[in-house]
């Protein structure tokens, strides 16, 4: 019998009851290690040839299937590239710095999202914060009118004039006035969907970081506001088509953000099990999902349950966990096949809830997670 056939064993004969979050952690310790050559291979392939395809954008003829089929794989893998700041607030702190540095010189000032702006994302994983507003992450959005839903989307074109402002403008700003200082902080220094959201103030070791990327930020926005201004037309097309990528990037993030989660919580703190059957794991059709969900962010569900999983190891991580769970592990209910149904989900409970003032199906999840919780209250359950 090899390990993993006794892992499985040991575990199945547990019931549902008596299986717990060490005991799934057990069944897939070995794969909590980074492998730094999986990054850093993904990395210098992903941003090679997605330069190379942006480059090639402008010496195509216009609206040609070969300029739109490299606009289409050079946007993809930017986004690619820039999905990897989730991996990066997760991997423990002292390690990778040298990928660190060169993923903020390459992809993080450029794009103008430096690691800083998302070291909030640890409040989305803080079993007392998810769902609540100090979650800047999470917005009800079942329970919502549907313009939320539009407006989150639309928010994508806007968003790059938004992000020029913040490093071009205010960051100076931030040197004259430290109360101001702290204002952009708490309020323009996020990537977040909540706008009401306001971030804590760092401590002297996060700021010191913080002000030498922003740093970094405005100088590489001055550089092309300069550029635009004493090089000629050549700037323009450039500039042109890096707001069209930006636009492309933050919508498809926008799309999948919305299928990350069921959005049904509007009632305060949620127990660990709600918190789970919350969040989606697409499983299928990796051809696909990998695509719009790149670097593990398809299965979400999974990261809400292990964070440090690092990205390369959850297809297998959650094969086993199929393999090891019970029939009636709420793990299960968290996998969909396509993202459309998740959306067309939404968009239907919050179409109903305009209607009735109600969430569709509320009540049966208020039912379903009571289950879960008489039926399961050592199944996951972690440190609170």
């Amino acid at each position: 019998m090899t390990e993993l056939e006794t892992k499985k064993a040991s575990i199945i004969k547990h019931s549902r009851s008596d299986f717990s979050l060490s005991e799934a952690r057990k069944s897939i310790n070995d794969l909590f290690q980074p492998n730094p050559i999986i990054y850093w291979a993904d990395f210098i392939v992903s941003w090679g040839v997605g330069i190379a395809c942006f480059r090639a954008v402008r010496q195509l003829e216009l609206f040609s299937w070969q300029q739109i089929a490299c606009f289409l794989v050079s946007s993809l893998l930017f986004y690619r590239l820039a999905m990897f700041i989730h991996e990066l607030v997760h991997i423990r702190s002292g390690t990778f710095n040298g990928y660190r540095f060169a993923w903020n010189l390459l992809v993080g000032i450029p794009f103008l999202m430096p690691t800083f702006v998302y070291y909030t994302h640890l409040d989305h994983h803080r079993r007392k914060h998810y769902g609540t507003d100090k979650d800047g992450e999470y917005l009800p959005l079942g329970s919502r009118n549907r313009w939320y839903i539009i407006a989150f989307i639309a928010s994508s074109f806007v968003v790059p004039f938004l992000a020029v402002f913040r490093f071009l403008i205010l960051t100076p700003l931030t040197w004259i006035s430290p109360k101001f200082r702290d204002w952009c902080i708490q309020h323009v220094s996020s990537m977040i969907i909540d706008p009401t959201y306001i971030r804590p103030l760092p401590t002297k070791q996060a700021l010191r970081t913080i002000r030498l990327q922003e740093f970094m930020c405005f100088l590489w926005c001055l550089g092309m506001g300069v550029g635009a201004l004493t090089v000629g037309g050549y700037p323009y097309p450039v500039l042109i088509q890096a707001y069209c990528t930006g636009v492309f990037l933050l919508t498809i993030n926008a799309i999948r953000t919305l299928g990350a989660h069921r959005w049904r919580n509007d009632v305060g703190e949620m127990t660990f099990i709600e918190q789970l059957t919350d969040s989606v794991n697409y499983p299928k059709r990796a051809w696909v999902t990998e695509i719009w969900g790149p670097t593990g962010t398809r299965y979400h569900s999974l990261h809400h349950l292990f964070p440090s999983l690092p990205y390369h190891s959850m297809p297998e991580a959650h094969k086993r966990l199929m393999e090891m769970l019970p029939e009636d592990s709420p793990y299960r209910e968290t996998n969909e096949v396509t993202l459309t149904a998740t959306l067309t989900d939404l968009w239907h409970r919050s179409k109903q809830f305009e209607k009735t003032g109600e969430t569709v199906g509320a009540a049966i999840a208020d039912q379903e997670a009571e289950e879960n919780l008489v039926v399961n209250k050592t199944l996951f359950t972690g440190p609170q």
